[in-house]
């Protein structure tokens, strides 16, 4: 590990609480949404300073920080970045800004609790993705809870936002439960093979455990502790079902939070697969058949939507299916392809969410019965919903084609089945977007109110060409990305093939 200088991860994980903080204090609301903004734009800026003094060509963890934190159980404020996490940063600060700017004149109420909650949310997001320390992980992990419980039940914009946010809740505690068993199980088996005492010689930091020997039966059960853990908020199937309904109850905004930082399988890819590293490959199938079950379950269910949310959140789980497919082949083109696709998920997933709230927004409805002929209507927001729907089924040209080229080939290279599971997905993905697309936006305008609709406005576009602009940035140049996490992916991949057959 090499330590920071300045810490500014840090500074990264608590301006946005600061900003909160004064995003609640300030009166005036004009004032205080301008104010967070100020804080989220910061934000950004300082996330993309970590990523130019990141250096790619080093596998382990960079700009570490570290801290005594409950010197009685060895919990230590550990933070740092590697390959796989640093450019989750820059991101997820970007979608926040996104989703202050889509909700700045829609949300009229308790105006200054929303936008402290959403730098909230961003603190916690930025404390997941930086975290090195097992305990440290899992309090931003929950902290992630109380924003999103009362952005999706205080505006919402259904009549059961209140049980979807009770729903969501629920679903994140239960698969809390794992997390923290199996953390305590990995922390009290340091203590043992170092022939300790608990707690004095318990060990909470990643990297320590990483280099800790745990027996076979244990690996199996921290695997699958961690593994259902990380699934429920991925989400995978069976344990899906929160998504669709917070898509539909909750803001669009907020949906394309959920939608875009799939928080779920960086966890899976980050602690379940490293930590035990045998029972990983051991039980691979595991994320393969959970991978293409929810790979073809989403992409049949999204097949039959005529609600272009729900046709969204269920095109959501199916990614993430495909996702976890390429993570299952366990090869270098199917972890780049992986890290690749959740990057994508922040720009293409969340950008489609956001246009379904703007059409909801005007028209009162997403339903594909009350829509029709809008590229005629609007085109402006057409041209961009088009370029996002190409993306998101991996159309040359956009940052989705390297990114489902490679893990398509890291399936096929790794198990036929996976590979035709893997195009199976892709030919479903193109089959669910297209259907929708034209029933949505081409043919006659039948219904007035569609007539009556105005295109995207000035701030709409603006908020819109960002993702729109790094999805051809990407497309067109891949190794910008690929060349970060390739060094990091590969000691990634490396730890795994060691105990492989």
């Amino acid at each position: 590990m090499s330590e920071a200088n300045f810490p500014i991860l840090s500074i990264i994980i608590l301006l946005p609480l600061l900003g909160g903080v004064v995003t609640g204090i300030v009166r005036d609301t004009n004032t205080a949404k301008k104010i967070a903004l100020s804080f989220a734009c910061f934000e950004l800026l300082l996330t993309v300073i970590a990523v130019k003094l990141f250096d790619p060509s080093i596998a382990g963890f960079q700009l570490t920080e570290k801290l005594s934190w409950i010197s009685l159980l060895n919990v230590e404020y550990l933070v740092g970045v590697d390959g796989i996490s640093i450019l989750f940063l820059p991101l997820s600060a970007l979608l926040t800004i996104i989703a202050m700017l889509s909700s700045w004149n829609s949300v009229t109420h308790s105006t200054r609790f929303h936008f402290a909650l959403l730098l909230a949310l961003q603190s916690a997001t930025a404390g997941v993705f930086t975290a090195l320390d097992m305990v440290l992980f899992f309090l931003y992990w929950e902290l992630t809870l109380p924003p999103f419980f009362f952005l999706i039940g205080l505006w919402g914009i259904g009549s059961q936002r209140r049980g979807a946010a009770m729903k969501y809740t629920l679903f994140m505690l239960a698969g809390g439960v794992a997390l923290l068993l199996a953390i305590i199980i990995l922390s009290a088996n340091h203590a043992i093979q170092i022939d300790g005492r608990i707690p004095q010689d318990l060990a909470f930091s990643l990297p320590i455990l990483l280099e800790t020997p745990l027996p076979h039966d244990l690996q199996t059960l921290v695997f699958l502790l961690l593994l259902f853990g990380f699934a429920v908020k991925a989400p995978l199937v069976p344990f899906h079902t929160w998504l669709p309904t917070a898509a539909m109850e909750g803001p669009a905004h907020i949906a394309a939070l959920l939608t875009g930082l799939k928080l779920g399988v960086y966890g899976i890819l980050r602690f379940a697969l490293p930590l035990a590293p045998v029972a990983a490959v051991e039980f691979s199938w595991i994320l393969s058949v959970f991978g293409a079950v929810t790979l073809i379950y989403g992409g049949l269910i999204a097949l039959q939507q005529t609600n272009l949310r729900g046709l969204l959140a269920y095109a959501s789980v199916s990614h993430v299916g495909m996702v976890m497919v390429a993570i299952a082949s366990l090869s270098m083109q199917g972890i780049q392809g992986a890290i690749f696709q959740l990057l994508n998920f922040a720009l293409i997933a969340s950008s489609l969410m956001l246009i379904s709230g703007f059409i909801h927004h005007r028209l009162g409805s997403t339903e594909a019965i009350h829509l029709g002929g809008m590229a005629s209507v609007m085109p402006r927001l057409a041209f961009f919903y088009f370029l996002f729907a190409l993306a998101s089924f991996g159309v040359p040209g956009t940052s989705g084609f390297p990114a489902e080229l490679l893990m398509i080939i890291g399936a096929l290279t790794s198990h036929a089945g996976l590979g035709a599971a893997a195009l199976a997905g892709a030919i479903l993905g193109a089959a669910y977007m297209l259907s929708f697309t034209r029933r949505a936006f081409f043919g006659p305008v039948i219904h007035t109110a569609v007539n009556n609709m105005h295109d995207l406005q000035t701030r709409e576009l603006a908020l819109l060409f960002a993702p729109a602009l790094l999805i051809l940035i990407f497309g067109f140049f891949p190794d910008t990305i690929l060349n970060i996490n390739k060094v990091a992916s590969e000691a990634w991949l490396l730890r795994l093939t060691t105990y492989a057959p």
